[in-house]
């Protein structure tokens, strides 16, 4: 499978982070992974990786919806005031352990590729590769 030259994982928990990475990692999906505690800490991360079209800026977002400091409503607001290049081309996934009919119907209008249930799988990475990438995992 071709890698995804960089990805960004964005969550206050240090514990959901680390099992993504782990994921990722194992499943050798991309080249580059960056970590952000909140959306203050990923549109940083963004403005330094994303400046000018480069094989840094990432290619997925896998973004939690409840953070301290900037959640994951707040960061797509500040995102799309962001200047860069080739934004259509990032793909933003919601990772919530919600699936409350209020958010699930707020997240439906949002300009995000889409949302999934936590924990973060094989099977969910394989789907998003699929859906969005047109990639897929090799056989387990």
């Amino acid at each position: 499978m071709q890698k995804l030259t960089c990805a960004l994982l964005v969550d206050d928990d240090q514990t959901t982070n680390y099992l993504n990475q782990l994921l990722l990692k194992r499943l050798d999906v991309t080249d580059r992974l960056l970590v952000a505690l909140n959306g203050h800490e990923a549109l940083k991360l963004l403005e330094v990786h994303c400046h000018e079209a480069s094989l840094e800026c990432p290619m997925l977002i896998l973004l939690d919806v409840k953070m301290p400091v900037m959640n994951g409503f707040e960061f797509l607001e500040a995102y799309a005031q962001l200047p860069i290049p080739n934004k259509q081309a990032i793909i933003i996934v919601m990772l919530t352990t919600s699936l409350h009919p209020q958010d699930v119907g707020r997240l439906e209008h949002l300009n995000i590729a889409g949302f999934l249930n936590k924990p973060l799988t094989r099977e969910k990475v394989d789907s998003i590769l699929q859906d969005h990438f047109n990639r897929h995992l090799p056989s387990a």
